[in-house]
């Protein structure tokens, strides 16, 4: 279904303030942007939305739209807007910061109405934003939450933080009673954040309670995932409440037409040249996203176990997670002469600053992704057909690297978090035996050329040939526009 001749409906998005939200929200617009008959407006504060900027190309029309916010009104340092360059001790100020945008938003809602005459089609929130619900329920709007993070992982954040009362924080794992298709929870990862800020763990409970309880009013949840790969995880939201739908619409990133999760660096021709030396599949590109990083002693591990390895590989090198708040790399994080023996040897290529991680991913030459197990790094890797050496640090990163090791076969876990033990000689085993002619590196090649096609499927949409993802978000679309001619006030 599409809007009446000369009328263009209007959608807002309003991403929460971190890059791996910014990106798939990106992506999202993009996606609604390339319909006919859409135009597209993005929220945010005046420094997310200068991030925005960047990633957009020259030619969208998407609308970017600041919001006013002062940081240091809620005791954050000057310039503080967005969790990538954000200490953790800032992270619950931040969070709790943004639900006083409120106001401002409901106030240019008012505005889009005066000035085109009638009400956007919909408001798209962030989950961690659950307050636009009750923000779009005062004006009478449609609401939908985006997740951009997988099912799987994200069903088990919802029944901890929901119950979280009922679980002995000082037991080793935890059952899930609302989930129990799920894996046990490890509470000394589930529970990160109570661990380093005990003074206010209280704080933490109660905003995750309120937001993910407020997105469970909204009226759809829409995913960054694929019916195909994630039944488990939907099923748990669909069950949770029958007063929203549930929609699977990605990988976005494959169906939005962004510039990916890149920036232009000076560094990623010489990124390129040095992948092309290499033969096909034959590098491993390690890297942890842009908000997490492992500890000194298990870098130094690192590091030694991929010398020992023998196998080329690509490392995004950002500060041990002691040393966050550092500006610079420290060469005394490395074993010493270590990259000196890398550049000459042209087994390592080891750069600091933003990764270009989908040109990286791309290149025939990259053949193994170490990741965090974030989700747009894993859908990222998958969409490409490169399998995943897990080692993922806090939170749902863990989920998502039981989902792709366990139920997909995609990945092989080497190390969970940042207090883990590690050894080199362990990470060169494990490095040989996923990137090598093994039966278990060539399996996990194989299921993760095969979730590639099921992933591009998903979002193909031609005529006559539309995928369970595309199809997915024209049943949202068109639900919307349904509710616009019928004059609902509520539900999708």
């Amino acid at each position: 279904m599409m809007p009446g001749a000369g009328e263009r409906e209007h959608v807002v998005l309003f991403p929460f303030m971190a890059q791996g939200h910014l990106i798939p929200f990106t992506a999202l617009a993009r996606l609604i942007e390339l319909r006919k008959g859409y135009r597209v407006t993005i929220v945010n504060t005046p420094l997310n939305v200068e991030k925005l900027k960047t990633l957009l190309p020259p030619e969208s029309t998407i609308r970017l739209e600041s919001l006013p916010f002062d940081p240091i009104q809620h005791g954050l340092p000057p310039g503080s807007e967005n969790t990538d360059t954000m200490h953790h001790q800032f992270l619950l100020n931040l969070f709790r910061a943004s639900g006083t945008l409120d106001s401002a938003f409901e106030r240019l809602l008012v505005d889009i109405r005066r000035r085109e005459g009638r009400p956007p089609l919909c408001v798209i929130s962030d989950m961690f934003l659950g307050w636009t619900v009750d923000v779009a329920r005062k004006l009478g709007l449609p609401h939908a939450v985006f997740i951009a993070s997988g099912a799987y992982g994200t069903a088990i954040l919802f029944s901890v933080w929901l119950k979280i009362t009922e679980f002995d924080l000082n037991s080793e794992e935890v059952t899930l009673p609302d989930f129990p298709e799920a894996e046990s929870v490890n509470c000394s990862h589930i529970f990160r954040y109570l661990k380093f800020d005990a003074v206010r763990s209280e704080d933490w409970t109660q905003f995750h309670q309120v937001q993910f309880g407020a997105c469970l009013r909204s009226d759809g949840l829409l995913f960054n995932t694929t019916q195909e790969m994630e039944e488990t995880g939907l099923h748990y939201f669909r069950r949770k409440s029958k007063q929203y739908s549930v929609w699977a619409i990605g990988p976005i990133t494959l169906a939005g037409d962004t510039k990916g999760g890149t920036r232009t660096e000076d560094n990623n021709h010489e990124i390129v040249e040095w992948l092309d030396l290499h033969p096909p599949g034959s590098v491993l590109f390690v890297c942890f996203g842009s908000m997490n990083s492992i500890s000194s002693s298990q870098m130094m591990q690192l590091a030694t176990g991929l010398e020992a390895s023998e196998q080329p590989f690509l490392w995004a090198l950002r500060p041990p997670v002691e040393h966050l708040e550092c500006k610079e790399f420290k060469d005394e994080w490395l074993p010493r002469g270590y990259e000196a023996r890398m550049e000459e040897t042209k087994q390592g290529f080891l750069f600091r600053g933003w990764a270009p991680q989908m040109e990286i991913l791309e290149h025939q030459s990259t053949g193994m992704f170490l990741s965090h197990c974030g989700w747009n790094s894993s859908l990222e890797s998958l969409s490409k057909g490169v399998p995943i050496i897990a080692w993922p640090l806090s939170g749902e990163q863990l989920y998502n690297s039981h989902l792709m090791e366990a139920e997909l076969g995609v990945a092989v876990e080497i190390a969970r978090g940042h207090l883990s033990e590690v050894d080199s000689g362990h990470i060169a085993g494990v490095i040989a035996t996923a990137m090598g002619k093994t039966e278990k590196g060539e399996e996990m090649r194989k299921k993760a050329e095969r979730l590639r096609k099921v992933m591009e499927d998903a979002v193909r949409d031609e005529e006559g040939r539309k995928g369970s993802s595309a199809r997915a978000f024209d049943d949202f679309i068109e639900t919307a526009l349904l509710l616009r001619s019928k004059d609902a006030s509520l539900g999708f």
